[in-house]
Parts: C-alpha cells; sequence; structure tokens
C-alpha cells in the first residue's frame, strides 16, 4: 500500500514500528535509517516515499533542527515525529516547523495506526490528551482574552467540529460521525478560523486547550 521510511537509532523500536504498520498496512514496503545523515540519503534515493517515521533524538536530529532540514530538502515529503518526548510546546514546534504529526513512543498500537492512517489520508494528527492538557486559568485567560466571547459567536454545529478538531479528526472523520456532508465540515472549520483569528488546525487547537465545550454547546443549544 505505501512506502514508508522509520527512522530511529534504536533497533528495537524499529522493529517494534515496522509491526505496528505491518499490521494496520500490510502490504505496505518499509525502508530503515538510523541517522539524520541516512536518512536524508534514504528519502533522496527513493522517490516514491510516502511518509517518513521520525525520531527526534538520533544521531543528527539536534532536536527540531534535523527536521527543519528534512523538510527544507524535500518539501513534498511528509515526515511524522514519533517519539518519548510528551511536552506540550515541542509537539506543537514540530508542527511548526512542517512536522505532519506527532506520535508519543508511549501510544498504545491501535492509537498508533489510527494515527498514521489519519496522516497517510492527509490530516495532522496531534496527541489530544497531551495538547488539550490544563496550563492555569490565569495564563489561559491572559493568553486568550476574547476566548469566551468568540466562542459563543459559534453555532452549536460549528462548537461540535471544534470540539472534534481538537480531537485530531479529520474532516472526513467528523463527516462521518456527524452524518454531514465533508464540504460542510469544511465551511465549519473555515468558520471557526475566521473567528478565532487562527491561520491553521494546530493553532485553533491550541486556543481551545482549556475549553469546556459542553457549556458553550449547551448555551448554544438555548439560543
Amino acid at each position: 500500500m505505501y512506502q514508508i521510511l522509520i527512522a530511529d537509532d534504536h533497533p528495537l523500536f524499529r522493529e517494534a514500528m515496522a509491526r505496528v504498520i505491518d499490521d494496520g498496512f500490510p502490504g505496505s514496503t518499509l525502508l530503515e535509517a538510523a541517522d539524520l545523515a541516512s536518512t536524508l540519503q534514504m528519502v533522496s534515493d527513493n522517490e516514491d516515499i510516502d511518509l517518513v517515521v521520525l525520531d527526534l533524538n538520533m544521531p543528527g536530529m539536534h532536536g527540531l533542527q534535523g527536521l527543519v532540514q528534512l523538510r527544507n530538502q524535500f518539501p513534498t515529503v511528509p515526515a511524522v515525529i514519533v517519539s518519548a518526548e510528551e511536552d506540550k510546546n515541542t509537539i506543537l514546534q514540530a508542527v511548526t516547523c512542517g512536522a505532519v504529526g506527532f506520535i508519543t513512543k508511549s501510544s498504545p498500537r491501535k492509537q498508533m495506526i489510527s494515527a498514521l492512517e489519519q496522516i497517510l489520508a492527509g490530516s495532522v494528527y496531534l496527541p489530544s490528551d497531551i495538547i488539550r492538557a490544563n496550563n492555569s486559568s490565569e495564563s489561559s485567560r491572559a493568553d486568550n482574552p476574547l476566548l469566551p466571547e468568540v466562542l459563543e459567536s459559534l453555532t452549536r454545529k460549528q462548537l461540535q467540529v471544534f470540539e472534534r478538531m481538537t480531537h485530531g479528526e479529520s474532516n472526513k472523520v467528523i463527516a462521518w460521525e456527524m452524518n454531514i456532508a465533508e464540504s460542510t465540515v469544511k465551511a465549519h472549520v473555515s468558520a471557526i478560523l475566521r473567528k478565532l483569528g487562527a491561520t491553521n488546525r494546530v493553532q485553533a487547537i491550541l486556543i481551545a486547550s482549556e475549553v469546556d465545550f459542553s457549556a458553550y454547546q449547551k448555551r448554544a443549544g438555548q439560543r
């Protein structure tokens, strides 16, 4: 089905990741690399690579610098970070630097497969439990002083779509779960981003990290 490069310096993790991919995407071609230099060479030699599964801490990476180098040299080849790192800022920075997703190594096998399915379908995957981890309410209000008013301007359907966005669901999945057309979901997403002043889904998810959607949906239903 796919050609996927697993780039990680730990042979045991490469083997485990290969089993995950075999389970979720049988018949896929798997390539392996153990450092950034061999990763770049492998991508250069294989123009049909559908996805690079990239470790942040393997030799040559220097954290996100390696991701930036990969994206600069091969901007059309998607790369997802799979790392033991679980810091929210690092995850968001990785997506800002061009990653199409961030999967933590502690994720269960089914969650990893679901994340890869979403990424290979063209969506961005973020671990919603970490992205939505609570910060202090004071800091949240300081960062987003207009958030309550903006949220109250959203319709109930838009709030439902927004909540599903924060769970990392793609437009296709949201459409299926809500039993509406994908074009309708796209229209809702565009309206949400416009009202939030966000340029992409990642910014919207970050803004929504403390939102109690059930309360806003209840109010919207009463309007």
